[in-house]
């Protein structure tokens, strides 16, 4: 079951999701990626064993993993992080304009990759909705960039949106190529195509996590101090091309230093880790949304000390339609030099 996966002797996982019936989990398997050897894996929750490993063609280092949350999860979304030549066998080398990468979706049955759509710039985070239709991934390096210094050149990077239904249709209609041996359907997903819209947002935005009552993507600044609230239910009239992509924003709430991660209560409150800060930031969604609109009102609720750089965090049950508001969770990105064995 592990095909080209058995060379691999070390692995880089991130972002274990549980799949889902009609956005709430089912507790038939567990998704997670390996970065490192741009792979994904299935994990069997009835036997607990990894039962699938699937090693991604055409791209290198898959980091953003979600899951399809409606009608079920039929698709692993994963983004591949880094921009490369293509064919990836040393041509292009000195041209990075050449360079790209893309998001791809994986069967969840079969463990066969689905369809891979190009993107301009990098991928981060992603998230999908609850209807099954859009999935949104924040890209920091809309430069394409090979050092880190060009990768924050722009003041505003932004949140690509996939319409899922749109690439199915133009797999079917056979509007795709194929890249070197890989059979899997190969669609151009850049600026202009009908199956892609770029947000605007500001500069190397990074997590990118859907709201438990399906209304928003919100997409997290780290090199801004702010977030980006996207209205899920402006996105149709985006595909239409009947607003501009930054309508689709309906609040950007200034929090701290460094946001990365948002999660949320089910009550109307978001939760948003601050990196530099040390803190982790509670606030009002829809205060936010009065503020963007110019009345006079204060979203944030609370912020709270952590004794290390917080990185993501969970409320319990918020990635599915049945968010409780009981537990917050704040993982530790790294500590500094100060070592604490805890998390708060």
């Amino acid at each position: 079951f592990m095909g080209d996966s058995a060379r691999f002797l070390n692995g880089d996982c991130h972002h274990p999701h549980i799949s889902m019936t009609d956005g709430r989990y089912d507790g038939k398997y567990l998704f997670i990626n390996d970065k490192a050897n741009t792979r994904v894996a299935r994990i069997r929750l009835d036997i607990m064993k990894t039962d699938k490993i699937t090693t991604i063609p055409n791209v290198q280092a898959i980091h953003g993993l979600r899951l399809q949350k409606v009608p079920h999860t039929k698709y692993v979304f994963a983004n591949a992080e880094l921009p490369i030549p293509q064919l990836n066998d040393g041509r292009d080398l000195d041209n990075p304009d050449a360079y790209y990468t893309m998001f791809n979706a994986v069967d969840a049955e079969s463990m066969e990759v689905a369809w891979q759509v190009i993107v301009d710039g990098n991928l981060d985070n992603t998230d999908a909705d609850y209807t099954g239709r859009f999935v949104a991934s924040t890209c920091y390096n809309s430069e394409k960039g090979m050092t880190l210094a060009d990768t924050m050149r722009a003041e505003r990077d932004w949140v690509v949106v996939f319409d899922v239904e749109a690439i199915e249709a133009a797999v079917k209609a056979g509007e795709h190529e194929t890249l070197g041996d890989s059979e899997v359907p190969v669609l151009d997903g850049r600026k202009g195509s009908k199956l892609t819209r770029y947000i605007p947002v500001p500069k190397n935005p990074h997590g990118l996590n859907t709201s438990p009552d399906g209304q928003y993507f919100i997409a997290n600044g780290k090199l801004s101090p702010t977030c980006s609230v996207i209205a899920i239910d402006k996105l149709p009239e985006l595909f239409d091309d009947a607003i501009a992509p930054r309508d689709t924003v309906v609040a950007e709430p200034e929090l701290g230093l460094g946001p990365l991660h948002t999660t949320y209560d089910g009550r109307g409150n978001a939760y948003t880790t601050l990196f530099i800060d040390s803190q982790v930031a509670k606030w009002n969604i829809a205060d936010a949304i009065r503020a963007y609109n110019g009345e006079e009102v204060n979203y944030l609720r609370q912020k709270l000390d952590v004794h290390y750089q917080p990185g993501h965090n969970h409320a319990s049950l918020t990635e599915s339609r049945d968010a409780d508001g009981k537990w917050l969770v704040v993982l530790s990105k790294f500590s500094k030099d100060r070592f604490l064995p805890v998390a708060r």
